[in-house]
């Protein structure tokens, strides 16, 4: 199947972890940009995709009306049915009265809400702008307007957060009876405020244990409220997984659209251009988008299919992956394999390998070995 990405890039503050490709919102800016988007769309080929995802940024830095034009657009330029998953981020602080009734009425199936935390303090220090009382009543706008499927974004291991803390975040969302929560360990990224303020004090961030720590409580917490996990950082009620985030995993391929979105298509993954005056111009002027692409051919198409679906709960199917590939992975990857299952990281079920519950702390140094043997 195919899954579209569309990157709607403006926030109307920035917040100090973040490296996505993002500007402060201007109205001029993210007007131009829409008309950018459109041309874009234009020049796209037509095709059947089975899922839309509009991220960022903040996509509902956006009124409505425009949300609804665009999901419109690439609806009917992807010929998408009504039964393909629509999926939008928002943050909470920004939905206005009759959002999610316009979203609805668009075809939106699916609204991941941008919480990161229920305590004040935490939310103060990523630098986010709403009140935990403003989730609850963003979940039940949503309801109101029968919105689908809700989901609720949560980062642990940010400086100042305790087990006691993330344990309330974690029972908070829990109560909101969301259909999806996916929680997230904080990642410091290079040339953010969070960067500079690690190399300054490096002690107010969490080392490998003490995250993993509050990883075991995610776990404990959200599965014994009833929620699956399907990946490692994502746990959904029965019928509520995010299809388009599945199709990454699955080494499936997907179109990116808008400025610095990623496309992956016939083995070979491209990045626009992440400068929001190169992508604006290119669009508008007919041209190519600059991008950066590469091949992923043979061993290093492999590598990474299993690093993908390691991620995963279901993790490899071994006769699936032969058919696909061409590679044996139980064979060619035989070293790897015998390091890791010694270890109690890795485990062979009937005709697939994934992770054990242990694995799953280590899954980056896991999956990446993968990557890197050849």
């Amino acid at each position: 199947m195919l899954g579209v990405y569309v990157h709607l890039p403006f926030c109307p503050y920035l917040c100090p972890y973040c490296d996505f490709a993002k500007w402060p919102l201007r109205t001029s800016a993210a007007t131009q940009y829409l008309a950018a988007l459109y041309a874009e769309l234009d020049r796209t080929p037509r095709e059947i995709a089975a899922t839309l995802f509009f991220g960022g940024g903040t996509p509902n830095a956006y009124d409505a009306s425009s949300i609804a034009d665009l999901t419109d657009r690439f609806r009917s330029h992807f010929s998408m049915r009504d039964a393909a998953e629509i999926s939008i981020e928002i943050n909470p602080e920004l939905v206005r009265d009759g959002d999610f009734e316009r979203y609805r009425e668009a075809g939106i199936t699916r609204v991941s809400i941008g919480v990161q935390s229920f305590v004040p303090a935490e939310i103060a220090v990523l630098g986010r702008k709403h009140a935990p009382d403003d989730i609850r009543s963003v979940v039940t706008a949503a309801r109101r307007a029968r919105i689908p499927s809700l989901s609720l974004d949560l980062i642990f291991a940010v400086p100042g957060q305790s087990p006691r803390t993330w344990r309330d975040s974690l029972e908070r969302a829990i109560a909101l009876d969301v259909d999806h929560i996916s929680t997230y360990g904080l990642t410091v990224e290079q040339s953010t405020p969070y960067a500079a303020w690690q190399l300054r004090e490096p002690n107010a961030f969490f080392d490998d244990v003490r995250e993993a720590e509050l990883y075991a409580i995610a776990l404990e917490t959200l599965r014994g409220a009833g929620y699956e996990q399907y990946e490692i950082s994502n746990f959904a009620r029965p019928g509520h997984r995010c299809v388009h985030n599945e199709n990454y995993w699955a080494n499936g391929e997907y179109a990116g659209l808008g400025v610095g979105a990623a496309s992956y298509r016939a083995g070979v993954r491209s990045v626009h251009v992440r400068s929001l005056e190169a992508y604006a111009a290119a669009a508008l002027a007919g041209g190519e988008i600059p991008s950066e692409s590469e091949r992923l051919d043979g061993l290093r198409r492999a590598g990474e299919a299993v690093m993908l679906a390691l991620r995963t709960t279901q993790g490899v199917r071994l006769g699936e992956f032969k058919e696909r590939y061409g590679v044996d992975v139980v064979e060619h990857y035989a070293p790897v394999l015998a390091r890791y299952s010694e270890a109690g990281l890795l485990e062979r079920t009937n005709d697939s390998m994934r992770l054990t519950e242990r694995g799953r702390f280590v899954a980056n140094d896991v999956c990446g070995a993968f990557v890197t043997f050849d």
